[in-house]
């Protein structure tokens, strides 16, 4: 029998429904009427013919009409719009150039796609404010922008459309700012995984304007919600899409969530006759089990096929998608698939969460780069969801995760998939195997873990298990420092009655060392993603650097931002240096932290002051760890850059700007830095380290972070008392000449042989005023840090266990690390 079919809506899913439809059936007759001009085209192509990466506009349309008729003998009508819906008699009417007419139907498939949301803001009608939704849309950006000289642009929303749109509107210099009422852009993931995209989007030069609204839009500016006028000569709304489903409303249809038209099985609507597909279809979850609207191209097209199967009689599968995505963010990619923690919490699941820092292939083999996997799962190993972040190659993996969610694997069958390997494209354990392996180790309780959100509230040890470099370039607030190689040997300085969090760079080593304390009785926690997604998460966020787009009147300048760290206004400083010709070259594409640091090192400690260093890295991360660590070792970033897929460096030896240096009344030298205060102990005369400990304290309780190095006669001060160490030769006679703990020192002046000593704790006790011990041990109480210096105590015969409890080890590098957030130095 020849039926009548009419398919409301080309693009994806009506599209694809006809040419499907005709595929198998030459009888029936087959109507296809769109709205606009153009039939089937690349909506997702839009945003990147307006940034000039699509340079070829007629490679956005897909099929023509005129194609569609002469090849499939589908009847295309253009420029028409469907306006009502006669049920009973199975009759639409339609209007073409302002004429109606109506059509009868014995199939009526609904395929209108979606509608962005407008909200209502003040001046939202003027004639620079857009929308992206079809060709004429993007025709209308592309001419206001060149007739009308554009120079910046405010894109509102911060989801697929409007993160794509501000990436090419600034391939075309245009100032950018993009405004996202949440507090993260892409609300598909997590925060925890968007932190890296805002980080990214900012390095970029957007003026990233998290949780913030316009509240009115003028001719060359907006008004945002917190108040500030920022330049925009045209708008972008960007804020989403709801269903396109006024017709079906007004017919009578069932709606459900953002009212998208409810189907069955079969998508079949609430009239027999009538069937809806693509962004105005209900769906149900596959894995909340829940109504959704999941507005996808490749769900629209697969339901265009599955539709024109189940009209030609084929039994067709149940369709329940588990909206997998992907965007690309400037030089970034982020995908997800599943259910992410937000949407799991509201349901009430319990579930556990991993991290895998991984390679885009194997990392010796030139253009690796890293990325970052989160995968949710049940207590059962039921696969929830999953997110990835990086720049090569996490396409695949995230295809592979959605094929085991769709095929019911386990999240331990994730190490079971046999990946393809060559160093082009993998490792030989990929990333998404290593997922398995992690979770394996979850569920059979050989791991537990702790997500870097629930540290802060910890009252566990914490041993940061990297190299000591790495710690001195930053760690976790009472992090105690013991490489994963002296772990076995250090076991004595961690108490066993206590629980303890391990953490490392991403979480390997973490897991090693995990093993090792479990193994020997402790009660042990890695930390999920290691130091870099806690670092990623509460340490690194960089202040905007787009801020060209903002009015500012000088005398609203928030005073804080000057105490910021902006790497632009530091690299117009330094850019007065010259980058030299003959610098070094060194390709460390494919490491990860700490290899690319560890490679600046190596290369520097043979070099003299004033040469320098470039070198190419493909971890974005790395554009700031060497901003830290040049701080820390005192030598200087020329150039710090992002160049398409690598981050470019230029470091010098040595410092390039001066210091500020003077002397107190007392002769001590004070460097003025910035906040806190650190001090050297060098003495170990009885009367100095009593005034180091006063000032210490009394800092300490004007809110100071407090740091006191102890090197060379200084480590006497922080003895403890009642220690034998055995030891040989010249060590055992320096221990023998050196006062064995705080209370046999001696004073700098008449000490007479003890006497002046025992005099003056004399007169301390008459007087009231603590011995040196108390004081020890309230500075300890307060928080005051005690670093002893480990070279020194090589030096001077000095063993960790001589010395008192909760004295921490490090270098000189530790000591200038913390000189950088103090305005207070002193050397006593």
């Amino acid at each position: 029998m020849n039926r009548k079919i009419v398919i409301v809506g080309g693009v994806a899913g009506g599209a694809s429904a006809a040419a499907r439809l005709r595929r198998l059936n030459e009888q029936d007759d087959i109507t296809l009427i769109e709205r606009g001009s153009y039939v089937s085209f690349a909506n997702c192509g839009l945003p990147y013919h307006i940034g000039d990466e699509i340079k070829d506009r007629s490679k956005l349309l897909i099929q023509t009409p005129e194609l569609m008729e002469s090849r499939m003998n589908i009847n295309v009508m253009t420029d028409t719009n469907v306006v009502a819906i006669n049920r009973e008699n199975k009759i639409i009417t339609i209007e073409r150039d302002g004429q109606p007419s109506e059509m009868a139907y014995d199939v009526l498939i609904l395929s209108t796609g979606a509608k962005p949301i407008q909200v209502p803001i003040e001046g939202a009608d003027l004639e620079h404010v857009f929308s992206l939704r079809n060709i004429p849309d993007m025709d209308k950006i592309i001419a206001h922008i060149k007739e009308n000289n554009v120079k910046s642009a405010a894109v509102i929303g911060g989801g697929f459309i409007g993160l794509e749109m501000a990436e090419n509107l600034k391939a075309i210099d245009l100032d950018v700012a993009l405004f996202e009422l949440g507090e993260q852009v892409m609300p598909g993931i997590d925060m925890d995984m968007a932190v890296e995209l805002h980080n990214h989007m900012i390095s970029k030069g957007v003026d990233l304007r998290l949780k913030q609204s316009i509240e009115k839009i003028d001719e060359h500016t907006v008004v945002s919600s917190n108040g500030d006028v920022v330049n925009a000569d045209m708008i972008i709304m960007a804020i989403g899409v709801i269903p396109e489903s006024t017709l079906a409303e007004e017919a009578g249809l069932d709606l459900g969530v953002k009212k998208a038209i409810k189907t069955n099985d079969v998508f079949q609507t609430s009239d027999e006759s009538i069937y809806a597909i693509g962004d105005v279809a209900e769906v149900t979850h596959a894995i909340s089990e829940q109504d959704a609207h999941i507005p996808l191209a490749w769900i629209a097209n697969r339901q265009g096929r599955l539709l024109a199967d189940h009209l030609n009689g084929k039994t067709i599968e149940k369709f329940n998608p588990i909206g997998t995505a992907i965007a690309k963010v400037f030089d970034l990619n982020v995908a997800s698939t599943g259910l992410n923690e937000k949407v799991l919490k509201t349901l009430g699941k319990q579930y556990h969460v991993i991290h895998v820092s991984g390679q885009s292939n194997a990392s010796y083999y030139p253009g690796a780069t890293p990325m970052t996997i989160k995968v949710i799962f049940s207590p059962e190993g039921e696969i929830y969801g999953a997110q990835i972040v990086g720049r090569k190659g996490i396409d695949k993996r995230i295809d592979l995760i959605a094929s085991a969610i769709t095929f019911g694997q386990k999240v331990t069958d994730l190490q079971r998939i046999e990946i393809a390997y060559a160093p082009p494209f993998s490792s030989a354990k990929d990333p998404v195997n290593m997922a398995g392996y992690i979770a394996q180790n979850v569920l059979e309780d050989n791991m537990k873990l702790m997500q870097v959100s629930e540290i802060e509230d910890t009252e566990h040890q914490i041993i940061d298990v990297r190299e000591p470099i790495e710690y001195e370039m930053g760690h976790i607030k009472d992090a105690k420092n013991i490489p994963l190689g002296e772990l076995r040997t250090r076991l004595s300085e961690i108490d066993k009655q206590m629980p303890v969090v391990i953490y490392c760079q991403v979480g390997q080593r973490g897991y090693n060392a995990a093993r090792i304390l479990k193994n020997e009785g402790f009660d042990v926690i890695n930390l999920d993603g290691g130091y870099k997604l806690y670092k990623q998460n509460y340490l690194s966020q960089p202040q905007n650097t787009s801020n060209s787009s903002q009015i500012k009147d000088e005398a609203n300048i928030n005073k804080n931002n000057e105490e910021n760290i902006n790497f632009t206004e530091q690299n117009e400083k330094v850019n007065q240096m010259t980058l030299r010709e003959d610098r070094r070259f060194v390709e460390a594409s494919g490491l990860q932290c700490p290899g690319p640091i560890l490679k600046v090192k190596e290369n520097l400690d043979g070099m003299q002051d004033g040469e320098q260093l470039e070198i190419h890295v493909t971890d974005f991360g790395f554009c700031q760890d060497i901003e830290s660590w040049a701080k820390v070792t005192g030598n200087t970033v020329v150039k710090n850059e992002t160049e398409g897929s690598k981050v470019v460096a230029v470091i010098q030896k040595g410092q390039s700007l001066p210091v500020n240096v003077m002397d107190d009344s007392n002769g001590h030298q004070l460097v003025e830095t910035k906040t806190g205060a650190t001090m050297v102990v060098f003495s170990g005369d009885l009367d100095k380290a009593l005034a180091s400990f006063i000032i210490a304290t009394g800092a300490a309780s004007m809110g100071k972070e407090v740091t006191m190095f102890f090197t060379f006669w200084g480590l006497n001060v922080i003895k403890r008392p009642g220690i034998k160490v055995d030891k040989q030769g010249l060590d055992k006679m320096f221990s023998q000449m050196m006062p064995k703990h705080a209370g046999k020192l001696p004073i700098s002046k008449m000490n007479m042989g003890g006497m002046g000593s025992r005099m003056i704790k004399h007169v301390m006790n008459k007087k009231k005023v603590d011995s040196l011990e108390v004081m020890i041990e309230k500075a300890q109480s307060m928080g005051i840090k005690m670093v002893a210096c480990t070279m020194s105590m090589d030096i001077m015969a000095v063993s960790r266990e001589e010395l008192i409890e909760g004295v921490e080890y490090g270098g000189v590098a530790t000591y200038l690390g913390d000189t950088e957030k103090a305005n207070l130095n002193l050397f006593i």
